[in-house]
């Protein structure tokens, strides 16, 4: 069977000779002799930068729907496809994947009048699905199953939103993991989808009163140019439930502004709405209407910090900023007085940075990050301390619901060695208890995740995860993953068996050791850490991440042999950015859905929003940086490590262009025989909405590649 398709592919590759040509002898490279794939057209393209002329030969790549790379994207599939399909690793991870994965799993509960709500799924469901019931205890009742969106599972629920008389539900649908959605009205009472349906809905709160809801969208896009037409000219509207969304009124508009986006809150009566407006991934402005015959007032109009409502009571109302406060601080505002509005801080930044917040039985819930993990503090809303939360351990708090008025909210946890559990808070006395605690194929007590620090080129002391059987005896030849992201004030903190970290079990329980490495770019330590690693400063992240490497490396954990480098998104930038720059350390790379093309990334979809921490190309300092480290132009001829590139034909957010580029720079430039492989997921996009069949296939992928090019047997369980 194998034979055939290997024919088929050297057919496909005679068929389009202009594109591709190649010669596949797999039984040769289980033999480790050079390895071959096909050769991509090079173009005499190029962009004039600032006075210099950069080549662009794999320009026609971007261009998705073009037969051609169409043609070249089937060809890399059967590539690799036809490689995993030989891998003697792959049916013995993707059984242990999917045996780990086949647990229920919760997400947290919401309560809407005598009602719960809440997500489960019950192990390998493509989608998790809504279920109701009456109390704690009630019934479970299916209210919404995104399983029957699309018969190959892989359209998906996006956020849902209740209207605050308990009467409906406003839901988003994603088709393909696209950042496209459809918002649809559900009636909680007789369980009937309504005919109300608005389209072109992205990055979009819902903000319900009685008997309609705030959204923001953007204008239908030109046919064809759904996945990479720029995300400009978003509206605000108020949809009433009933009516055809091109009845729907605008709220608010900037035209003379066009890349900016807004999402607006309301208070339950409607009678304050909180406009926020965007204009990349830091920073955002904000104005308050209190009547509706005026309009908004701008409160904070520049874009210099960030201002997060949390909500509001009585007159008041809550946010969480980094205005005057690295590690962020809780304000308010009254607004009797909205004109000359007086900002009052209420609670002081803290050595720890504020990760999230929220109004929970009229008090402040507060998630703070300590030593890259979990911690929650209750504070009155005058700012006193109430109660210093004990948590099950040292993990992460990884969302939290409620209430305004209800005295018990719920909280979700989880650890490098334990699934996401569902706990409940008394906010009263902050005990907590479990609620939900999986039942899972996996013994957490024989494992151990300690906290490293090591120093980075510069003397910075950065923080290390690292994860692995107890006991295990340490010979500088253990299997080791090492995890990065870095950017974006986002913080990677403690989880278990999400998406990105599922392939975490199935290394500790083959003798190996998981890493994540808490560089700079991130938000653990406070705006201070995050701007660390932003604009000129980014080659500080790549730094942070080969002294994660060499840390590993020297204290006897692992070899250059024997060491993995995976990340998504930002982390496959990351990943990109350091197997160029040391390709030596590592003999696995895995950047998955990179930005990898520095030089035009603000030119697809929503990627000018990242320039807050790229910087842009516009600017001939930004382009001397970032020509500097962008993977795709500086992929020069070298030994590079095996490398499996992974990205999806659908993902609109980092659009597939900067891998398929990658990727065929990567393969002309190789001079070694270690294989660089693309694998594009069908009908998928950035991560959100992947069905549970995709995340185990592309993690078995991504496992029997690297056990493999480790020269490692694995085994179901050890």
């Amino acid at each position: 069977m194998v034979t055939t398709t290997i024919n088929k592919l050297l057919l496909f590759c005679f068929t389009f000779s202009f594109i591709v040509s190649c010669q596949t002898d797999f039984s040769q490279k289980m033999d480790k002799s050079v390895f071959s794939y096909p050769t991509t057209t090079k173009l005499d393209a190029f962009d004039m930068f600032h006075g210099e002329k950069v080549p662009d030969p794999y320009k026609w790549l971007e261009d998705d729907r073009s037969k051609e790379t169409v043609a070249w994207v089937k060809s890399q599939n059967d590539l690799s496809g036809d490689y995993m399909s030989y891998l003697p690793q792959r049916k013995a991870i993707h059984n242990r994947l999917k045996s780990l994965w086949a647990y229920e799993r919760y997400q947290n509960p919401t309560k809407v009048g005598e009602y719960y709500y809440y997500l489960k799924n019950d192990g390998l469901q493509n989608q998790d699905v809504l279920y109701k019931q009456k109390g704690l205890e009630g019934e479970p009742i299916v209210l919404l199953d995104p399983n029957t969106f699309s018969a190959d599972g892989t359209a998906s629920l996006g956020a849902i939103n209740f209207s605050p008389n308990g009467k409906y539900l406003a839901y988003q649908k994603s088709v393909g993991g696209s950042d496209w959605h459809e918002v649809n009205v559900l009636d909680l009472e007789t369980g009937k989808k309504l005919t109300d349906k608005i389209e072109w809905v992205k990055f979009s709160q819902v903000s319900w009163t009685d008997n309609g809801f705030y959204h923001s969208r953007y204008p239908a896009p030109k046919k064809g140019q759904e996945k990479t037409s720029l995300a400009q000219n978003q509206m605000v509207y108020f949809h009433k439930i009933g009516t055809e969304s091109s009845d729907d009124e605008t709220v608010y508009f900037d035209r003379a502004n066009p890349i900016r986006g807004f999402n607006i809150f309301t208070s339950e009566d409607d009678s304050i709405q909180v406009l926020q407006s965007w204009e990349s991934t830091s920073g955002n402005a904000l104005s308050i209407r209190t009547n509706k015959d005026h309009g908004f007032a701008p409160i904070i109009e520049s874009f210099d910090h960030d201002y997060e409502y949390i909500g509001h009571l009585n007159k008041d109302l809550y946010f969480l900023t980094n205005g005057g406060a690295l590690n962020k601080k809780i304000v308010k505002i009254n607004t009797a007085n909205i004109e000359n509005p007086i900002w009052e801080t209420v609670i002081n930044e803290a050595e720890d940075a504020i990760s999230s917040a929220s109004i929970y039985g009229n008090n402040l819930v507060l998630n703070y990050i300590h030593n890259a993990a979990s911690k929650i503090r209750i504070f009155n809303t005058e700012g006193k301390l109430i109660h210093e939360v004990k948590l099950p351990g040292i993990g992460t708090v990884q969302s939290m619901s409620g209430t305004k008025k209800e005295k018990q909210a719920f909280f979700s946890f989880a650890s490098y060695t334990q699934p996401t559990s569902i706990y409940t808070l008394d906010i009263d006395s902050g005990q907590i208890s479990p609620y939900k605690i999986p039942k899972i194929n996996f013994d957490s007590d024989k494992y151990v995740t300690k906290q490293e620090v090591f120093t980075s080129k510069d003397g910075t002391k950065i923080p290390m995860f690292i994860s692995h059987k107890k006991g295990l005896k340490m010979d500088g030849q253990r299997p080791t993953m090492l995890y990065g992201y870095g950017g974006f004030n986002i913080s990677i903190l403690p989880s278990f068996n999400t998406s990105r970290l599922s392939m975490a079990p199935v290394m500790m329980e083959n003798d190996g050791i998981f890493a994540v490495a808490n560089i700079r770019g991130g938000g653990e330590f406070g705006s201070d850490w995050h701007k660390a690693g932003t604009k000129e400063n980014k080659q500080n992240v790549f730094d942070d991440f080969i002294a994660a490497a060499e840390h590993l490396i020297e204290k006897g954990y692992t070899s250059s042999d024997k060491l993995a480098a995976y990340g998504r998104s930002n982390g496959g930038l990351l990943i990109g950015a350091c197997m160029t720059q040391r390709p030596d350390l590592f003999k696995v790379a895995l950047p998955a859905v990179g930005v990898l093309d520095m030089l035009h990334y603000e030119q697809y979809t929503i990627g000018w929003a990242w320039a807050s921490d790229y910087g842009s190309v516009k600017e001939e300092k930004a382009y001397r940086y970032l020509k500097a480290y962008s993977p795709v132009h500086n992929a020069t001829p070298q030994e590079y490590p095996a490398t499996l590139v992974t990205t999806a034909d659908h993902d609109d957010r980092v659009v597939p262009a900067h891998s398929f580029k990658f990727t065929a720079a990567l393969q002309e430039a190789q001079t070694g025989d270690d294989p660089i492989m693309i694998r594009v997921g069908i009908s998928a996009g950035h991560g959100d909405g992947k069905s549970t069949e995709e995340k185990i296939n592309e993690a078995a992928d991504v496992l029997a590649f690297t056990f493999y090019n480790f020269g490692l047997d694995v085994y179901e369980q050890r």
